[in-house]
């Protein structure tokens, strides 16, 4: 019965059987044999249970004792975007934070002094983290999520 439980999960993530497959390292092919009742081996389950972040005992446990897994897996999934509008928010409140803050060093260095345009430091400096800052949360976000699931197999699998 371990194909109703993976099966379950995964759709209670609303995850394809591509995106389940790119997640644990594994095959379409493994993936539909597992959730049409073939066997799987330990190393198989153990990609698949890191992925879900439960016990291979849960995935081969029968479904029936599961009976909320969507339940669960929506608010996993509510949670998990709470906390990324919560992420984005923060990044959005320090750029705004940095704009007023650096413009109005910038007038205040204009005003008083043209010679040395000081300024321009904490605009570089802040400004440069805040971009190291957005490229990890918009552009490396999944890369990095990705990353860490496959470190996480390699250790389970040693």
């Amino acid at each position: 019965m371990q194909h109703n439980n993976i099966k379950a999960l995964r759709l209670a993530r609303g995850w394809s059987q591509e995106q389940l497959a790119a997640l644990s390292a594994l095959s379409v092919r493994t993936i539909q044999r597992i959730e049409n009742g073939e066997q799987a081996s330990i190393e198989t389950m153990s990609a698949l249970a890191a992925v879900f972040e439960c016990p291979v005992a849960e995935l081969m446990s029968p479904a029936d004792e599961h009976s909320e897994p969507t339940e669960e897996g929506a608010d996993q999934r509510v949670i998990a975007a709470n906390a990324r509008l919560d992420e984005e928010s923060g990044f959005l409140r320090s750029l705004f934070t940095w704009a007023v803050i650096c413009g109005g060093l910038a007038v205040i260095n204009l005003l008083t002094s043209h010679e040395v345009l000081w300024f321009l430091w904490p605009l570089g400096i802040w400004g440069g983290l805040l971009l190291v800052r957005g490229c990890r949360l918009f552009v490396l976000h999944d890369w990095l999520a990705r990353r860490r699931q496959r470190r996480l197999q390699q250790l389970l699998r040693k």
